[in-house]
């Protein structure tokens, strides 16, 4: 793996159903209103029945001062189950969100296989890996507690 190249990987086990939890995360319009670190999402073009082809232009803060813009197309869906995008833009690669039930917990895995594709960030990259990868996990963790706090109010 190249140092522009990143998988990284968030566990979450969230008090909540698959349905509940699956809910909210197939609905990324409205990720900006629970997710501090999503600040905008733009639909480009509609899917399925399932979703599968749909676009959309997701602009992100980060835990460092700089923020991303990316298009994810949604290229898989398994309902109650999987949702599987294709990221292009100053990030590209693939986004995978798995979900299973646990009692009545929902476990959550999320699989981010990406790399970067801003200037800056392909130049330092060697040097600024971990950095990336701390800050990968600093926005994950803002949108574990905001769903969190999201399903609590919805239940």
């Amino acid at each position: 793996m190249s140092s522009t190249e990143f998988h990284l990987v968030t566990n979450w086990t969230l008090d909540a159903s698959v349905e509940d939890v699956w809910r909210v995360l197939s609905t990324p319009e409205t990720w900006p209103e629970w997710w501090p670190s999503v600040k905008e999402v733009t639909p480009l073009r509609e899917g399925d029945e399932l979703g599968i082809g749909a676009i959309r232009r997701m602009k992100w803060s980060t835990a460092l001062p700089y923020d991303l813009a990316f298009e994810m197309e949604t290229i898989r869906v398994e309902p109650l189950s999987i949702i599987e995008g294709r990221a292009y833009g100053e990030l590209e690669g693939v986004g995978r969100w798995t979900l299973q039930r646990d009692g009545s917990k929902c476990n959550v895995r999320y699989d981010w296989i990406v790399k970067v594709t801003k200037p800056w960030m392909v130049r330092l990259s060697f040097i600024l890996r971990p950095v990336f990868s701390w800050n990968h996990a600093v926005v994950m963790e803002r949108g574990r507690r905001g769903l969190v706090r999201r399903l609590a109010r919805d239940m």
